[in-house]
């Protein structure tokens, strides 16, 4: 059975062509004072070899099937039943005090979440849920698959959340398991430039105990930066002494402990697909839920085609034979 897609559209547009045609063929002394001459002139077809009214109405032709076009004609096939795929996740986000060096532009936080946003491009119909933690642990966002809020509230997070205390990475072991409960894979996937090896025991027993698997983006360079406070000011110790932060990859250790992985993340965008890829492939995918989508063949082409001959031939010039 054809029908039309945006029939909507045929009414709205169908009235100022009828008003178009109106106007070029009628030919009328009235048509001037709308008009400017040099626009009439344009707009009418004159040429001795095809006469201008059969020329004008293939143009008008032309114009209709550009307009059938529009409306999407498509053959109706019924509905099918589509399964939407996807994980549990959890995305944190380290905003310790190290994460404002500008070791990477435009510096460490900014960059982390870039790649937050790249990585919930790569993964539309998975569950994410996002939180941010140095000394604590907090939601950000639920579990949710509308990526465009998620996006929004990730960039959202600025200089204003940057605890310049001691990170603690065993506080965020506990809000993965508050989060991750309910999920039968529990994937944590950490955006962070690292932390010591004796920080992380807390983290790693949790991790074990709850089977969770841990992937980081590392964010940063082993080379490292100063340590700035929210005025740009360098931030010193208790001895006085410049605060100086590296990227510490003990993190992708752990990562890859707990059966996951890790990457060093760079200016391109290939890292986060491919962190993605290997996510995708080594757990096995929930199915989610179903979705009814209309089974459709698509007929547009051929009004289009035949509009594209019509519009030729309305504007090439045809030989008539001469009298001898």
């Amino acid at each position: 059975m054809i029908s039309f897609v945006n029939v909507t559209l045929f009414w709205v547009l169908s009235i100022p062509l009828l008003i178009l045609a109106i106007l070029i063929v009628s030919n009328k002394d009235k048509i001037s004072r709308v008009f400017d001459e040099k626009v009439l002139q344009k707009l009418r077809v004159d040429n001795n070899s095809l006469p201008s009214s059969m020329r004008n109405l293939i143009f008008f032709v032309a114009l209709f099937l550009m307009l059938v076009t529009m409306v999407r004609p498509v053959i109706e096939k019924g509905e099918r039943k589509v399964a939407i795929e996807g994980l549990n996740m959890m995305v944190a986000l380290d905003i310790s005090g190290s994460m404002r060096v500008k070791d990477i532009y435009p510096n460490r936080l900014e960059f982390a979440k870039n790649k937050i946003v790249e990585f919930l491009k790569h993964t539309p119909t998975d569950e994410i849920a996002v939180v941010a933690f140095a000394s604590n642990a907090f939601m950000i966002a639920p579990m949710s698959s509308d990526k465009a809020t998620l996006s929004y509230i990730v960039q959202n997070v600025d200089d204003k959340y940057i605890s310049m205390s001691n990170t603690n990475f065993t506080t965020l072991g506990e809000i993965s398991q508050e989060v991750l409960n309910k999920s039968k894979k529990k994937i944590l996937i950490l955006f962070s430039d690292g932390g010591e090896k004796e920080n992380l025991e807390g983290l790693k027993t949790i991790l074990k105990a709850d089977n969770i698997i841990l992937y980081t983006v590392l964010v940063g360079t082993q080379k490292g930066g100063v340590v700035v406070d929210s005025k740009g000011k360098q931030v010193t110790d208790k001895q006085g002494n410049i605060a100086f932060s590296q990227r510490n990859d003990a993190l992708g250790e752990l990562s890859l402990e707990s059966g996951g992985a890790y990457i060093v993340a760079n200016s391109g965008d290939q890292d986060i697909a491919k962190l993605v890829e290997v996510i995708k492939s080594t757990n096995t995918q929930d199915k989610k839920s179903f979705a009814h989508i209309k089974d459709r063949e698509e007929l547009f082409y051929y009004p289009l085609g035949a509009s594209v001959f019509f519009l030729l031939l309305a504007f090439s010039s045809l030989p008539t034979r001469r009298k001898i």
